[in-house]
């Protein structure tokens, strides 16, 4: 008995030590037996398809995320994906699973590194609770001031001066407030000022109503003096009751040498008004005296883009707006108009668009086989957006009647644009929308948020600017936050610039320092989603779980490796365990555990050839890792390269994102590698600038290229094709045979068969998408899916 439970003992003290995989059998592999070392950072390396993937994500991290969805109620349950049991005997040790794979983030729209990372979150929260509000008009900060500091403000000035307590019911507006005014003398109130002049309230003139007008009650006459706080406090009371929130305090005599306001806690707008007397405007609110302009409560909502409380109204949150696209419209300047140089009417054979531009070619004096890019400015202007007040003759004929009009030309811009707005038809729709393209609202510049968001300012700089900055370069300015507020303001912001500050360095380490905040996330790469994904794993600060990474280094610049490395391993000692599918040499000497997973591809490999510290795996001769390792093996460089053409391509000034004008020729017909470091502007210069512009030329995209002079060497192309990183397949049944197009003659032999023609089967009836050749049981799936009550 004694013996089973200390067997018992050393079977639960293993299993805590190790993860323990018995009978592996997903995909390739081969019945694998393996232990591997918890909380240690683990490296699956192997040839391409060798069954590494199989092992770690459909084997290890499946039943470790199955097991834990499974750990919960069944209410729970309905709202998690379920993993599909892998095909194991048993595994022990397992932790909880988070698998960090490489596939692109979200494809909204308003999602960016700033929301994926949480980082904008605590901006918010940050602008909210520290940030000054200014005014457009003044440029001073407006504050929301209580009745205590409006009197200590008050009391500040020197003994003895005559003030008058105004509350300003009306600033700028036309009427006759004849009715508001009696309403003032019911009140108690005896004096009034009406456009800088004082008068008894009984006997206020009477006011034009077609002119604006100034209007202040006088709520007080004060002498400063010590004594006096009680008496002011209820007298700002009555006048910000009175004026929703506002106060005037006017001078009664010229007014006395300036205060130092470096001795003031406050900073208050001051105005003169017609009589030139000094004028000192208090708020309980966050509004600007002087225009008017107004906040509601700073409160983290304002600065969400998401948020109808803070987005910008024109655009919604988005920052960019559609507006059709002259270079989309008219893409090949070198054609004429006869020849389809309209884009949107070139693929009509209507004779209707010929018949315009005909009528337009004699009122403007010019022929239809003139190139665009000849025609004077006036003529595609007119042609463009119309020809405004000018009537053209129009004559038409369609084959049963003819017949002249004469009207103004509304312009192909406009008529499109129309159509677009009025058409219920989504192929209509579809077709105009490809002359469309995004450009920056001029609503909010870009920045996504309404006026009153941006101008809550700390520094100087508003939210929206600081989203702008690359990590790398938000990260030294919030180091220097704490030395712009004062002593109050670092007590609150000091947990949320800690938070920030965190989330950036692990961005930085995980070679991320070139991103914007603002960066949308659909627009990241698969190796930049994975590491955002990583840094935001550290940032949790989670312990005793099992992450399971899909080749972290892939797109990473050697400069950078180590960075990555070191947060793995502060990933593995925070206490959990890291499995890396890796082939980056780098990555494999620097595990604690190396697994090599071989010796072939497909169904040659699905076999554990060795596994040990790196050292261990490279005195491994059965390793074919580690001959690499150790020099034995090497990729051999080719020692004759092809013959240059001189066909090149050439990018002129591309000054895109951050690069500076910058010129490159690539050679046609050869293997070209553009490299550098993370962030140097590789994807800006091939991605955002040579593909979007041939693309853009050869195929009509709607997508613009980043800003540069022009391409050469168009004239060598004829397509282009952009392989990314998105997934290929669309459906559960998408597979390599039905996606290459090698299934479609795999059926149309099979249907060739005798035995087909004579039972009469067509293509059809090998295919597993359609009714007569699917499965019906399982509806082409090749699994039924049962649920378990």
């Amino acid at each position: 008995m004694d013996e089973v439970i200390k067997a018992k003992r050393q079977a639960v003290g293993s299993a805590l030590r190790n993860i323990t995989i018995r009978g592996a059998r997903e995909h390739n592999l081969k019945n694998v037996d393996l232990e591997i070392p918890r909380d240690k950072l683990v490296v699956f390396t192997g040839l391409s398809g060798s069954g590494k993937s199989s092992l770690a994500f459909d084997t290890i991290y499946a039943e470790g995320q199955r097991r834990y969805v499974e750990s919960l109620s069944a209410y729970a349950r309905q709202f998690l994906e379920m993993m599909q049991k892998p095909d194991v005997d048993q595994i022990d040790g397992l932790s909880p699973a988070i698998s960090i794979e490489q596939k692109t983030t979200s494809k909204n729209p308003r999602s960016t590194v700033g929301t994926v990372t949480e980082i904008y979150d605590y901006m918010r929260l940050l602008w909210a609770r520290v940030g000054i509000p200014y005014s457009p008009a003044t440029g001073l900060p407006i504050e929301g001031q209580t009745v205590s500091m409006m009197v200590d403000r008050v009391l500040a000035l020197p003994e003895g001066t005559r003030l008058y307590l105004l509350a300003p019911v009306v600033r700028g507006r036309k009427g006759e407030y004849r009715k508001e005014m009696a309403e003032y003398l019911k009140k108690g109130f005896q004096r009034i000022k009406i456009d800088g002049s004082f008068h008894e309230l009984a006997e206020a003139p009477v006011l034009d109503k077609k002119f604006p007008h100034d209007i202040d009650v006088v709520v007080d006459r004060i002498v400063v003096r010590p004594d006096i706080g009680q008496r002011l406090a209820e007298s700002f009371e009555t006048a910000l009751k009175l004026a929703e929130g506002l106060a005037v305090i006017e001078y009664a005599d010229a007014p006395p040498a300036p205060v130092d306001e470096k001795k003031s806690d406050k900073k208050v707008a001051k105005i003169h008004d017609k009589t030139g007397a000094e004028r000192i405007l208090f708020s309980e609110k966050f509004a600007c005296p002087v225009s008017g302009f107004t906040i509601p409560e700073v409160e983290p909502r304002l600065f969400s883009f998401n948020n109808p409380y803070g987005a910008c109204p024109k655009c919604g949150g988005l920052g960019v707006e559609q507006t059709i696209d002259a270079d989309l419209v008219i893409p090949d300047k070198d054609l004429t108009l006869r020849k389809g140089a309209i884009a949107p009417w070139a693929k009509s054979s209507s004779p209707y668009y010929i018949q315009t531009l005909t009528a337009l070619g004699k009122f403007y004096k010019f022929t239809l086989d003139t190139k665009w890019r000849d025609l004077p400015k006036k003529t595609q202007s007119a042609i463009l957006h119309g020809s405004g007040d000018d009537e053209i003759k129009f004559s038409y004929e369609d084959g049963v009647r003819a017949y002249d009009t004469k009207k103004p030309f509304e312009g192909v811009v406009t008529n499109i644009d129309r159509r677009f707005r009025e058409t219920e038809s989504e192929w209509a729709r579809e077709e105009l929308g490809k002359y469309f393209s995004d450009v920056p609202c001029d609503g909010c510049q870009g920045y996504r948020l309404k006026p009153e968001a941006l101008s809550v300012k700390i520094g100087a700089k508003h939210i929206g600017e600081i989203s702008e900055m690359s990590v790398r370069h938000a990260g030294e300015w919030f180091a220097t936050v704490p030395t712009m507020l004062n002593t109050q303001q670092n007590e609150i912001a000091v947990r949320i610039l800690k938070e920030i500050r965190d989330r950036l360095s692990f961005l930085l380490d995980v070679g991320l320092n070139y991103l914007t905040l603002a960066r949308a996330s659909g627009t990241l790469s698969g190796g930049e989603s994975q590491r955002i994904r990583l840094a935001s794993q550290i940032g949790s600060g989670l312990t005793g779980v099992l992450y399971v990474l899909d080749e972290p280094s892939i797109g990473l610049h050697q400069r950078d490796n180590a960075r990555l490395l070191d947060t793995l391993r502060r990933l593995r000692d925070l206490g959990n365990t890291v499995i890396v599918v890796e082939h980056d040499e780098d990555a494999v000497l620097a595990a604690d555990y190396v697994v090599d997973v071989g010796p072939g591809a497909g169904t040659h490999g699905g076999h554990i050839v060795a596994q040990g510290t790196p050292i261990e795996v490279m005195k491994n001769p059965k390793s074919l890792t580690g001959k690499y390792l150790t020099g034995e093996l090497s990729v051999p460089v080719p020692e004759r390269r092809p013959p240059n053409h001189r066909r090149t391509i050439k990018v002129i000034n591309a000054r895109g994102n951050n690069l500076k004008n910058v010129s490159a020729e690539i050679p046609l017909g050869l293997f070209t590698a553009v490299t550098g470091v993370s962030g140097g502007g590789k994807s800006t210069l091939l991605i955002d600038t040579l593909y979007k512009a041939i693309a853009r030329k050869l195929n009509n995209a709607s997508e613009g290229a980043a800003p540069h002079d022009r391409i050469e060497g168009l004239e060598h192309i004829d397509k282009i094709i952009d392989i990314d990183q998105s997934p290929i397949g669309r459906t559960p049944r998408s597979n390599p045979a039905t996606y290459t197009g090698a299934f479609t003659p795999i059926r149309e032999w099979f249907a060739g068969l005798p035995e087909s023609k004579a039972r009469g089967y067509e293509p059809g009836r090998f295919s597993f998408n359609v009714k007569g050749g699917r499965c019906e049981a399982c509806q082409g799936d090749g699994v039924i899916k049962i649920e378990m009550h």
